[in-house]
C-alpha cells in the first residue's frame, strides 16, 4: 500500500478545523483517515513517526518536521488524541501493531525503528511490539517542537521529556468548556433569577463560570495534590463573598448563619465536580488517580449539595415564618 501524501504546512481548513475542534463542536469528527503518511522526499531509510488521526494531533507533528523527510503512521484512535488515547487503549500496542501489518510497513522501509511520542508510553508496551512486529519503539519527546532537536541529537534531553500544562494550555480548554455548559451557564441563572433574584442568579454563575474558567487557570497555584480539593478550596473562597453578604443582611443571627452556611454546601460542590472533570484535559492525572478521586469525593459532594439544598429550604422557611 503505497504512502499517501500530506504536508508539513496548514492549509486554512486545517486551521479552521483546529479552531472549531478548540470549541467543541463536533468533537468527534476532527479525524484524519488512518494509515500511512509521507512528507518530503522519503526513502526506505527515512523515520517513521507515530500518531494519533485526532486532527490537532496529526498537524501539531507534521508542521514540526518542515524541511524534514519521512513518514507518518496515523493510528485509528477513534479521533481522540495521544494523551487520552493511551489512557483509553486506543494509542495501544495491539493498534500499532495492527497499523504495521496493515500498511505493509515493513516493504516501505529498510529500518525497524517506529518513534512513538512519550505522551503515548503509557498505552504501548515496546518489547510486545517488537516482538510481533520486528519495529522497535523509541520514545519521542512530549512536545513535537522539539522532534527536529532530537533527531539532530539522537537524544532527548531532560526539558524533552519533562510535562508541562502552562497557563496557555490550560487556558485553551476554557472554550469548549464553556460550550459544553453554555446551557447551564444561560438557564440556571435565568431560573433562579426568575424564583429568587439576582442574588442566586450570581451565587449559579458564579460557581459555574469559577469551575470551567477560573479553576484551569489557578490550577497550578491552588494547594493540595488532587483536582477535587483544589476546586473544594477556589470554591470556599468563590463562596465566601456570597455567605458573609447573607450572614450580614439576614433578619436575624441563626437565619443568617443557615443562609450563609447553605450558600457555601451548594456552590463548593459545584466548583469541585467540574474541577474533578477537569482531570480528563490535564497531564496532571493518572487513570488509577481520577479513578480513585472519583469514587472518594463523589459521595461526599453529593451530600454537600443534598445538605445545602435541605439547609437552604429550611431557612427558606423559618425566614417566612419570622424565626430569627
Amino acid at each position: 500500500m503505497d504512502p499517501k501524501p500530506t504536508t508539513t504546512t496548514l492549509a486554512f481548513s486545517n486551521k479552521w478545523d483546529h479552531f472549531t475542534a478548540r470549541l467543541g463542536y463536533r468533537r468527534m469528527y476532527h479525524r484524519v483517515e488512518p494509515g500511512l503518511y509521507s512528507f518530503g522526499n522519503p526513502t526506505t531509510s527515512s523515520p517513521v513517526f507515530a500518531s494519533a488521526n485526532y486532527t490537532l494531533s496529526f498537524d501539531a507533528l507534521r508542521t514540526s518536521l518542515q524541511g524534514m523527510d519521512g513518514f507518518i503512521l496515523v493510528l485509528d484512535t477513534k479521533g481522540i488524541n495521544v494523551w487520552c488515547a493511551a489512557g483509553k487503549g486506543t494509542f495501544s500496542t495491539e493498534e500499532i501493531v495492527r497499523r504495521i501489518e496493515a500498511t505493509g510497513l515493513k516493504d516501505v522501509v529498510s529500518h525497524r525503528t517506529l518513534i512513538v511520542p512519550q505522551l503515548g508510553a503509557p498505552g504501548v508496551s515496546a518489547h510486545e511490539v517488537r516482538q510481533r512486529s520486528g519495529f522497535k519503539v523509541e520514545y519521542g519527546p512530549v512536545r513535537a517542537k522539539d522532534i527536529p532537536e532530537y533527531m539532530r541529537t539522537g537524544k532527548a534531553s531532560e526539558e524533552m521529556r519533562t510535562v508541562r500544562f502552562p497557563i496557555r494550555d490550560r487556558a485553551i480548554l476554557i472554550p469548549v468548556e464553556i460550550k459544553n455548559l453554555l446551557w447551564l451557564a444561560i438557564l440556571l441563572p435565568i431560573l433562579l433569577f426568575l424564583l429568587g433574584g439576582l442574588f442566586p442568579a450570581l451565587m449559579a454563575l458564579t460557581a459555574i463560570l469559577g469551575g470551567i474558567a477560573l479553576f484551569p487557570i489557578l490550577l497550578p497555584f491552588l494547594p493540595t495534590n488532587d483536582f477535587t480539593s483544589k476546586g473544594i478550596i477556589l470554591g470556599l473562597i468563590l463562596a465566601a463573598p456570597f455567605s458573609f453578604y447573607s450572614i450580614y443582611t439576614a433578619e436575624g443571627i441563626l437565619i443568617g448563619l443557615a443562609y450563609g452556611a447553605a450558600d457555601a454546601l451548594l456552590i463548593v460542590p459545584a466548583v469541585a465536580y467540574m474541577a474533578l472533570n477537569f482531570t480528563g484535559c490535564s497531564t496532571y492525572a493518572s487513570r488509577t488517580g481520577v479513578r480513585r478521586e472519583i469514587f472518594t469525593y463523589i459521595p461526599m459532594l453529593v451530600g454537600l449539595i443534598l445538605a445545602g439544598a435541605v439547609l437552604m429550604s429550611l431557612s427558606l422557611v423559618a425566614s417566612w415564618m419570622g424565626w430569627a
